[in-house]
């Protein structure tokens, strides 16, 4: 069977990215064809069973560069059909969506009258409404249950249409790794001392991530604790974000390092201190999963999906909303002091081995196959798909 994956852009870190790709070779190792459709590929091409197409796109708005590449999108696939075809980004005439962004219409209900009449609200709302009306037939893959009530909420999508996802466990990426060799390395890396404290984030989303949180969580530690603490910030950002200006701005630039997009993330991860991911909205967050895989502590806030994972498996610290800068503070000079850190990581290893060994390693994958199988009706392309696609982390 030939599958399509409709992605806006590709790059580095991004979680929807990573997953896109992880669901793509298992499809492909199942001995389907996969073709990745995007605009923007940034970092390794994947392997050779597995296709990317780059298509144009052109506008001045975001808006405008999305509803141009759906346009290409239609035409590439009235050219080359398929069997299936899944998104990663919103818009009509998909068979399936990988639900990795939190309900657009609930996030901005709040805002003014006049900018639910702009061109992209309209746009991103209409490319929602294709997804999850009660006229889409679109399957939706959804990372967390407490998502699901927003979207029916605002569209009252049947509940035959949504596919609970169990996290995906990356035991692999930390097999064989030793902690005592990767707090060497990290160190080592970034000229750091043999003791150095270092605080993780991973990220493409400077403020949404919370880094700027985590910043002023760092200038806020007493100074005997922050002279041996350090800040290191992976992932790409917003060419609008100036991590090291507000970094400057609360006199501790010198501690944080922005160390872009980087292959040795698991080495990183295994040789930290404490993962901070203080986000202000996260729909899931896998790096979370990722973290309690390689036994790092984490410190979340409740607002990302998969937090209640660091709850469950007492594998760190969740702050609870509203949020509060001056217990983000604490929590993380306690994390750095606290004699629960061995546990801390044993329980978030263990907590990940057992989701590991009670589902399924391609979840998605099999989702996916089914569907095909099934051979679902949907619109051919160029017929019935819709205005928009949307991604929040763009």
């Amino acid at each position: 069977m030939k599958f399509a994956f409709l992605i806006f852009k590709v790059f580095p870190y991004g979680g929807v990215q990573r997953d896109m790709l992880r669901i793509a070779h298992d499809c492909a190792a199942a001995g389907h064809e996969v073709t990745i459709f995007t605009g923007e590929w940034r970092g390794e091409m994947p392997e050779a069973r597995i296709k990317v197409q780059l298509l144009p796109s052109s506008g001045w708005m975001n808006h405008q560069k999305h509803q141009s590449l759906i346009h290409a999108m239609q035409q590439a696939l009235v050219k080359n059909p398929v069997d299936l075809v899944v998104g990663f980004n919103r818009m009509a005439g998909l068979d399936a969506y990988y639900a990795a962004d939190p309900c657009y219409v609930e996030r901005t209900h709040k805002k003014g009258f006049f900018y639910k009449l702009t061109g992209r609200y309209r746009f991103f709302a209409e490319a929602e409404k294709a997804v999850f009306g009660k006229e889409s037939q679109t399957q939706i893959l959804l990372l967390t249950a407490r998502e699901k009530q927003s979207f029916q909420q605002f569209y009252q999508t049947p509940d035959e249409r949504f596919y609970l996802l169990p996290p995906s466990i990356p035991l692999e990426k930390f097999a064989g790794k030793n902690r005592k060799q990767c707090r060497q390395y990290v160190r080592a890396q970034f000229n750091l001392p043999e003791n150095a404290n270092i605080i993780l984030t991973v990220g493409s989303a400077f403020v949404r991530k919370g880094v700027d949180r985590t910043i002023e969580a760092l200038a806020a530690l007493p100074k005997a604790l922050q002279d041996n603490t350090w800040l290191i910030a992976i992932g790409e950002y917003e060419s609008k974000s100036d991590m090291q200006t507000y970094a400057k701005d609360c006199h501790i630039a010198h501690r944080c390092i922005q160390a872009g997009g980087r292959d040795d993330v698991a080495d990183l991860m295994v040789g930290a201190d404490v993962l901070a991911h203080p986000a202000r909205s996260e729909l899931a967050g896998i790096v979370l999963i990722e973290a309690m895989t390689a036994g790092l502590p984490v410190l979340v806030t409740d607002v990302c999906g998969y937090a209640p994972h660091i709850a469950l498996a007492n594998a760190g610290v969740v702050l609870t909303a509203p949020y509060q800068q001056e217990s983000m503070n604490a929590a993380l000079a306690d994390m750095l002091q606290s004699e629960q850190k061995t546990a801390w990581q044993i329980n978030g290893e263990q907590y990940t081995r057992h989701i590991k060994n009670t589902t399924s390693a391609t979840a998605e994958a099999d989702y996916l196959i089914t569907l095909a199988n099934k051979k679902l009706p949907r619109p051919q392309a160029g017929e019935g798909w819709g205005e928009g696609v949307l991604n929040e982390s763009t």
